[in-house]
């Protein structure tokens, strides 16, 4: 898991845990801050790319094009944003999916 000064993950998510089949699909959360949205955007992706969970689907490739994005590095988004962009870009996304 990621971790260093302004990293936290938080999980209930232990090595050899294994997933139930109706489980919540909130199983853990990263959380980063900075100084400046820059520097806490560049923080997100070098966490993301640090973190690995195998062996179900990931929302990381979801987290990772999000931090790419013009509008969310200018923070010109809203409440509402996110279903349009999902509208035009989730389906780049389907094939990066992980487990």
């Amino acid at each position: 898991m990621p971790g260093g000064p302004g990293v936290r993950f938080e999980s209930m998510l232990y090595a050899g845990y294994t997933v139930p089949p109706f489980y919540d699909s909130l199983l853990a959360k990263l959380v980063v801050h900075a100084e400046t949205r820059e520097a806490a955007i560049a923080r997100l992706v070098r966490a993301l790319k640090e973190t690995r969970i195998d062996g179900l689907k990931t929302t990381k490739p979801l987290f990772l094009a999000l931090a790419d994005d013009p509008s969310v590095q200018a923070g010109a988004v809203h409440t509402r944003w996110l279903e349009g962009w999902l509208e035009t870009h989730a389906a780049r996304l389907v094939p990066d999916l992980e487990p």
